[in-house]
């Protein structure tokens, strides 16, 4: 039933400079709450868990220190460091079986469009409500022979089995729009080359501006 079996110990010193010896020894600090408990505070194997978040709302089944018993979560929210793309630190919510859950599920295209036509994705994902055990990984959207000026809203995609749309239903999922000639293409281009020079441009300007002699505080 879970997509993964983490293995957990619980965490006793807190502050920067723990967190930070914690990275290193490999672990990942996490938080674990919900359904009234008291939040405990864990350390994750930081690989599998890295493996773990590969799949899109993971399930995960970890040991609840405090009762010795097996928990179901699910991954609330988790900071990543933005240089080493690490995980940082993760909130866990507690779920049961039969439990209904909200969350954002990734859209995948199904198919070909007709020739001739550009594909644009608005929104890449699309929130659902559905059993926390039998969530999702993604939704499929069929884009097959649609022609150029067809749109598909959040009404129109089918949801998998179980689960209800959450998202404003009028929310635009997919655009198809004339594909672009090689003359328009071109066109654009230069547009976006001119713009980028009238940002440098004004970029230079500015940092003359910048550069000029100001008093020091000594004065």
């Amino acid at each position: 039933m879970a997509d993964a079996k983490l293995d957990v110990v619980r965490r006793e010193e807190f502050g920067k400079g723990a967190a930070r010896r914690f990275r290193r020894e490999g672990k990942v600090p996490a938080v674990f709450y919900g359904h009234g408990i008291d939040p405990i505070h864990l350390l994750l194997d930081a690989h599998p868990t890295m493996l773990a978040l590969r799949t899109p709302n993971a399930l995960l089944k970890l040991e609840n220190p405090d009762t010795g018993k097996s928990e179901l979560a699910l991954v609330k929210d988790v900071q990543v460091n933005p240089v080493t793309r690490e995980n940082e630190h993760l909130d866990l919510i507690l779920v049961k079986k039969g439990e209904k859950v909200e969350v954002d599920v990734p859209i995948v295209l199904e198919g070909e469009a007709a020739p001739g036509t550009m594909v644009s994705v608005d929104n890449q994902s699309l929130l659902i409500e559905a059993d926390a055990t039998k969530l999702p990984e993604t939704i499929e959207v069929s884009i097959e022979g649609r022609e150029v000026g067809d749109h598909i809203y959040a009404a129109d995609v089918t949801m998998p089995s179980g689960s209800t749309l959450v998202s404003d239903a009028e929310l635009l999922v997919v655009n198809v729009s004339a594909e672009l000639s090689d003359a328009e293409l071109e066109a654009e281009l230069e547009t976006d080359a001119v713009d980028e020079d009238a940002a440098e441009s004004t970029g230079e300007e500015s940092g003359d501006e910048s550069t000029e002699e100001k008093p020091s505080d000594d004065e």
